[in-house]
């Protein structure tokens, strides 16, 4: 078995989720998610494969009737359990159990609907400030992008575009070079610590150039972590980390839908301002990921160059080498 179905992916916010049933797709894998029903009340989150047993076809065509999914084509009604409980032509047939559709595990963390397609003791990506009651959080996207998820979480880690994709913002020509930072594997992938940038613009409230330092850590192949360490002066609030989450859903090898959360120390923005900072600089490294070629980020040894700023994303590549990952990338 392949290591990606054991993960745990996002396939939608829980709010763009609501109604439904809607269509989404994971690892090549087209899901119908819906969310059942009981008496009026909202139910438990299924996330199947989009094809009724029937015939074949797409469940997200069909409708959440009487708190049961209901394929479009004849009629076939399907309970929480992915259980078939009526077929309309056969009034007096009581369905076997045979009769069912294809049920993945979900999981709602971080305001995400998450999908496992193989069974495995393997947890949701870690994102420790989403549990500091004094941090907001907010999520961004989804980004539908032209990229392997690889490529996206590389470009997350990435010190030494800031000057030139994000010049004005998070970074400026007078500063293009990146201080030595330290790199360490972790259990989860890799920790990189002492990470400096001379930022015109870090956040929606910054007014002038700052030196700001992060932590970077992959939390599993297709999730990042970038957490902002705390200025000097501010030891009354020395453990209050802001921090950045990256989770990439690997659509197919070569395209990808992107969700960022935020946990920030503000809470006068009206979410729609941290957004606009978010989604323009999405905006800015879109174009860049998916103009790389090849699309699937090359595992194999002097596939592409290195230097020394690199070592990070060298990190990284070999972390999904050890972990045997392969969706997305050239091995």
């Amino acid at each position: 078995m392949t290591v990606e179905p054991t993960l745990w992916h996002p396939v939608g916010t829980l709010h763009d989720l609501q109604g439904g049933p809607h269509a989404v797709a994971v690892l090549n894998t087209e899901l119908v998610v819906w969310q059942s029903q009981i008496s009026g009340f909202q139910g438990s989150w299924q996330a199947w494969a989009d094809r009724c047993p029937h015939r074949g076809t797409k469940l997200s065509l069909g409708n959440i009737f009487q708190g049961q999914l209901e394929c479009r084509y004849h009629g076939w009604q399907f309970d929480a359990a992915a259980q078939c409980t009526t077929i309309p032509a056969l009034p007096g047939f009581v369905p076997p159990a045979s009769h069912r559709a294809t049920a993945y595990a979900v999981r709602e963390a971080y305001g995400l609907l998450w999908v496992q397609l193989s069974p495995a003791a393997t947890a949701v990506p870690a994102f420790a400030a989403e549990h500091d009651a004094r941090l907001r959080k907010v999520n961004c996207g989804p980004y539908n992008v032209n990229a392997s998820a690889p490529r996206i979480v590389e470009n997350f880690l990435d010190l030494a575009h800031f000057a030139f994709v994000h010049e004005g913002w998070l970074g400026t020509r007078e500063a293009v070079d990146v201080p030595h930072y330290d790199v360490v594997t972790t259990p989860t992938g890799v920790l990189a610590t002492g990470c400096k940038a001379v930022q015109p613009k870090s956040s929606v409230h910054a007014t002038g150039h700052a030196v700001v330092e992060y932590t970077y850590e992959v939390v599993a192949p297709y999730a990042a972590v970038l957490t902002k360490v705390p200025e000097a002066g501010t030891a009354a609030i020395a453990d209050l980390r802001e921090s950045i989450a990256l989770f990439v859903c690997p659509v197919t090898p070569e395209s990808s839908r992107v969700w960022v959360r935020m946990a920030m120390n503000d809470f006068e923005s009206p979410d729609s301002k941290l957004i606009d900072f978010q989604n323009t600089i999405f905006g800015q490294d879109q174009p860049i990921l998916e103009s790389q070629v090849p699309k699937r980020l090359p595992l194999q040894a002097g596939a592409e160059l290195h230097c020394a700023a690199d070592r990070l994303s060298v990190a990284y590549r070999r972390f999904l080498q050890e972990t045997g990952i392969t969706f997305g990338c050239v091995v």
